[in-house]
């Protein structure tokens, strides 16, 4: 055992540090494309304590796109708690491919799967629906990016999708362009399937997302072109959301200069969600970061409250400047203190949204049922489709509606 250890040290340390945040990257641009390297089968597998879901959406940006765009933004949070509801509470891993066509201002723009869903939902909310208006988009390039691009893990019983989104058809006439056909065959031997959600109802669109769903082994369906999304807003989420706020003021972080950088950027991504996100999106974020599996995201790596308040870190044992500023000065007693008042009002506050997102929960049952609509709309396909394939790598889900 100890000599398999020291070997995976040893292999640790030759292929260096990998990313903790999403790469944002740019093709059509100057920008170099910087590809983060897999981890190693052996690391996948040691590592690794839950299941795990690796969804990309391949997003078309293009200025008919816009209610479709504005949906995501409310919904991704909606999304992200009805895949964590497996019985298995999987582990979310996000990524995001916005795409446009050569001539507008980006063909693609990469966001790197990972499980930091606040800092993709800030780089998100930057999109805006603008350009195209030719037809075709640069569908075949979206999809091969989203395949060849993205940092993938070679975990066989990770559930990897990628659901294509738009509503105009592949320009099939760019001779130095990979066409889809070619990319899924690289898709299916990576474990990966490819769904097509077709917003509107242009017949080209519908006949090769028919296709892409078909060679992708995934599912298609058509949606409104404002994105067919119920959007219900409750008397709770403000309330939630106020107190999510005040939940992620709790946070403490240590670690290297290094580590610290990328944690502030963590913190930057969450005060940004709560400066111009919706006060419903937010409470839909909180309601996911009190699921299991969402814990990973509110926390991320390095959070000293967690960590101490576990018993899993000893604070004396942590060098003067690895620790978060305001408690560098303070004796350990203090430190000690300053944990406890913390790790205290989390738990407060964590009790407190629960019970606020439970009763949301049942003020949407109540809508939903009745309005008797909601099979048609993107949550509950979307749902049913995750369900369905998810099945295959041993992930169950008992509700029988997605999360709103």
């Amino acid at each position: 055992m100890k000599s398999k250890i020291i070997a995976l040290s040893l292999f640790t340390a030759t292929v260096g540090a990998i990313a903790l945040y999403p790469v944002y990257q740019s093709n059509g641009a100057t920008t170099p494309i910087v590809v983060q390297p897999d981890q190693s089968p052996l690391i996948d597998q040691i590592a690794r304590k839950a299941q795990r879901i690796e969804v990309v959406f391949v997003l078309d940006t293009t200025g008919s796109m816009g209610g479709m765009i504005e949906a995501a933004k409310e919904k991704i949070w909606s999304i992200a708690s009805s895949m964590a509801s497996a019985r298995s509470a999987p582990e979310i891993r996000m990524g995001l491919v916005a795409y446009r066509d050569r001539g507008d201002s980006y063909v693609t723009r990469v966001l790197d799967l990972s499980s930091d869903l606040d800092s993709m939902y800030a780089a998100l909310m930057e999109f805006q629906a603008a350009g195209g208006g030719d037809g075709p988009e640069s569908v075949n390039q979206a999809l091969s990016d989203a395949v060849n691009r993205i940092s993938w893990s070679r975990d066989d019983n990770s559930y990897k999708v990628v659901f294509l989104v738009g509503d105009a058809a592949p320009h099939m006439d760019y001779p130095d362009e990979v066409k889809y056909p070619e990319t899924i065959v690289k898709a299916r031997q990576r474990g990966i399937v490819i769904n097509a959600i077709q917003c509107g109802d242009d017949r080209t669109t519908l006949d090769n997302w028919q296709r892409i769903a078909q060679l992708g082994s995934g599912s298609y369906f058509q949606v409104e072109q404002s994105g067919g999304a119920l959007a219900i807003a409750t008397p709770f989420d403000e309330q939630i959301a106020r107190l999510s706020k005040k939940l992620d003021q709790t946070r403490l972080y240590y670690g290297s200069e290094e580590e610290q950088r990328a944690q502030q950027k963590k913190l930057a991504a969450s005060e940004k969600l709560h400066a111009e996100a919706s006060v419903a999106s937010r409470a839909r974020r909180a309601t996911f970061n009190a699921s299991k599996s969402g814990k990973e995201n509110f926390l991320g790596d390095g959070e000293l409250v967690d960590d101490v308040a576990s018993g899993r870190v000893d604070i004396t044992a942590i060098e003067r400047e690895k620790l978060p500023a305001s408690l560098q000065a303070m004796a350990p007693a203090e430190q000690r203190a300053v944990i406890a008042e913390k790790a205290a009002a989390r738990q407060s506050l964590e009790r407190q949204i629960g019970e606020l997102a439970g009763a949301r929960a049942a003020f949407i049952r109540e809508r939903v049922e009745a309005r008797g609509d909601a099979d048609t709309s993107l949550d509950h396909q979307l749902y049913d489709t995750v369900r369905e394939q998810a099945a295959k790598k041993g992930l169950h889900y008992d509700a029988d509606a997605p999360a709103y």
